[in-house]
């Protein structure tokens, strides 16, 4: 496991945002849930991009493998209309589907809206990189970050990344009692 500065992507998917026509406001408010629950030092590596599922694939990849990010978090493009391609793509890039992460988050998100029945966040793993797809609302992806990553740094460890502190007041991560951070 690596000791260095946690790398991790935070992608926009949004045809507006990325013409400049709408201001993104998914992208700064999975960096500020970052900011407010890790603990470890991290670097965030930013892409806004639109909804065309090879510009998605391709930063996948990149934020992965060019950059070697231990954790890529987006937002957008989940839902059912014709131009969501987000889980499409996160799937043509993943080694394996963590079917759970989207049964976490549909199951919370019903809690406060009907219609997140509709939502089809994945997430999944390309080599050493977790990739978890978020919905584009602030209020959703607190929601949806806040119920699956006490989760996120034990698959990291898992995928042999940097090993994830939370600020236990915040968001306490679970581990295994046979989880031992590696020594520098």
């Amino acid at each position: 496991m690596s000791t260095a500065v946690a790398k991790i992507g935070i992608v926009t998917v949004s045809d507006r945002a990325s013409r400049g026509e709408y201001q993104d406001e998914g992208g700064p408010a999975i960096r500020a849930w970052l900011s407010e629950t890790l603990t470890t030092p991290w670097e965030g590596v930013e892409r806004l991009v639109p909804d065309e599922q090879p510009e998605v694939e391709a930063v996948l990849r990149e934020l992965a493998d060019a950059h070697g990010c231990c954790l890529v978090v987006t937002t957008g493009g989940t839902g059912p209309a014709r131009r969501d391609i987000t889980p499409e793509a996160t799937a043509a890039v993943c080694d394996k589907i963590l079917d759970g992460f989207g049964e976490q988050m549909r199951a919370v998100s019903l809690k406060f809206v009907p219609t997140a029945i509709l939502s089809r966040q994945i997430a999944g793993t390309r080599g050493g990189c977790l990739i978890i797809n978020l919905p584009g609302k602030p209020s959703a992806i607190k929601d949806c970050l806040d119920a699956v990553f006490p989760a996120v740094p034990y698959c990291i460890d898992l995928l042999e990344g940097p090993w994830l502190d939370t600020d236990p007041v915040r968001l306490a991560a679970f581990r295994p009692k046979h989880a031992k951070r590696p020594t520098p």
